[in-house]
Order: C-alpha cells, then sequence, then structure tokens
C-alpha cells in the first residue's frame, strides 16, 4: 500500500518522510479557497478539495490532503505573493501571538474512508526591526509559506515561543495525521519495513 500525498510541500513530505512512512506527492490540481472569514473552515475546505481531486485518480489507495494558514486580528495571512508583502506580514506578526491552523484530509474512496480536522497551535513572534526581517529573508524563502515564515529553519531570529505542535507549525500535524491513519487501520501497512 501507498500513500498519495495531494500537496507540493516540501515541509509535508520531510515530516512523512522522517516517520519512514511509504508514500508518492502528486499535488492536487485545484483552485484553492483564499478567503474565508474563518480560517478554521478554510483549510478544512482546502484540505478536502485537494484529497478529493487526487483521489478521484486513485480510489484504491489512501490519499493525504493539507492546508495551512496563520491567523491574526481576525485577517487570514496566506503565502505572500511578492517581498513587499512577506515584509508586511512580518511587521503584522512582530512582537505579538498569533494563530496557525492546519486541515488535513484522508479520503481512500474504495474502503469509503473520508475524515478530516483541524489543528490549532500558537505562534510568538520576536519584536522583529527591517535588519532582522531582512537577515531573515536572507536564509528563508518566504514567498512559498503562510504568513511568510517557516519556524524550522531561521527560528532563532524571528519566534520567542510556541505552543502546541510543532509539526502543525510546519505544515502537517503529524501526532494527528498517525491517529487518523490508525482509526481506519492503515498506519502500520504504509511504513516501511527497513528505513
Amino acid at each position: 500500500m501507498i500513500l498519495f500525498l495531494a500537496s507540493a510541500s516540501p515541509r509535508r513530505r520531510q515530516l512523512l518522510d522522517e516517520l519512514g512512512m511509504r508514500f508518492k506527492v502528486e499535488p492536487a490540481d485545484i483552485d484553492e479557497l483564499e478567503e474565508e472569514a474563518d480560517p478554521r473552515q478554510l483549510v478544512l475546505h482546502n484540505c478536502e478539495l485537494k484529497a478529493a481531486e487526487v483521489a478521484a485518480r486513485h480510489p484504491d489507495s489512501p490519499v493525504l490532503g493539507a492546508d495551512t494558514t496563520v491567523a491574526i486580528d481576525g485577517c487570514i495571512l496566506n503565502k505572500p505573493a511578492g517581498l513587499p508583502q512577506a515584509r508586511v506580514m512580518l511587521k503584522r506578526l512582530s512582537g505579538r501571538t498569533h494563530v496557525v491552523y492546519t486541515g488535513i484530509c484522508l479520503i481512500f474512496r474504495d474502503r469509503g474512508i473520508r475524515e478530516s480536522l483541524c489543528v490549532s497551535s500558537e505562534v510568538t513572534f520576536q519584536e522583529l526591526d527591517e535588519g532582522r526581517i531582512e537577515r531573515y529573508f536572507k536564509i528563508v524563502d518566504p514567498l512559498d509559506k503562510a504568513g511568510a515564515y517557516g519556524i524550522q529553519e531561521g527560528r532563532e531570529l524571528i519566534i520567542e515561543s510556541y505552543r502546541g505542535s510543532l509539526s502543525n507549525i510546519m505544515g502537517l500535524p503529524v501526532e494527528d495525521t498517525i491517529n487518523m491513519l490508525e482509526t481506519f487501520g492503515l498506519f502500520e501497512s504504509l511504513i516501511v519495513a527497513h528505513k
């Protein structure tokens, strides 16, 4: 058995690889919802769309879709369109606490499995000045990350603390993903025996 990951995210790929999962990356060809009043609904909608699109091509395999966003002051911060927007996002997050939401959806059509959930974590930023933001941009590409940052690299430059799942902040709540796969008896059959 093989799991299809309906995402091009290198961080999700890395997390599944570290688990020793047998999986194949097949990004979904969908138009993601960008604007939604409720960030939970946004990530759930997008992860379900991703998983469903790939599952239609692979009904005999489990498919995992995921979507992550950042929210602060009732505003959703998705991937920035360019460096100016990334800079604005980091200034907005500076010295404050925000919430990272990740939705995951598992679909295995031939077995009638369709399950979704949303996980949230809190991240508190240090106070950021222009110099610190520029140093951060020299080591991290902010353009493919919700909120214009990633917690896995350059963390010491921008992040003061976090509460909740670190892997959720990276883009895939590993503990919850394992639990979901175990609920349907899939986890063991997806682990590579000799990693």
